[in-house]
């Protein structure tokens, strides 16, 4: 069942709901916190035991389970060609959407360890970071 945080205030009893109804894992999406608030969710869920995945390599360095993200070099790369386009007389409304096609999996075994899991090796092996 997701829990919807909206702001800070909903941080803390939404994290309580979910250790009481037993969830089995966490997604977080784009984080609405501050960098203090936001390392106190991945403390948070680090004791709580929850698997969790996130949005980036620093929060698995932290001590989350996992990330899958874009990979933001990529879409620099990607961003700077449509500027360039742009300044070379491209329309904007003229240029295609595009969508990041690159993402990269980062994996903390110390993490899985901790929680008793076991990481199956063929997702360790498509992991581009595993952290030991």
């Amino acid at each position: 069942m997701p829990a919807v945080v909206r702001g800070l205030d909903d941080v803390e009893p939404a994290l309580r709901a979910m250790v009481q109804q037993r969830a089995g894992a966490l997604i977080l999406v784009p984080p609405i916190l501050n960098d203090e608030h936001y390392n106190g969710l991945v403390d948070f869920v680090v004791k709580a035991r929850f698997p969790a995945m996130f949005l980036s390599r620093e929060d698995v360095e932290m001590g989350g389970l996992m990330s899958y993200f874009p990979s933001f070099p990529d879409m620099f790369r990607h961003a700077a060609a449509y500027v360039d386009k742009i300044l070379k007389g491209a329309k904007p409304a003229d240029l295609p959407v595009e969508q990041p096609t690159k993402f990269e999996l980062v994996i903390n075994l110390k993490t899985a360890k901790a929680l008793g899991l076991t990481i199956p090796y063929t997702l360790l092996a498509r992991a581009d970071e595993v952290i030991e």
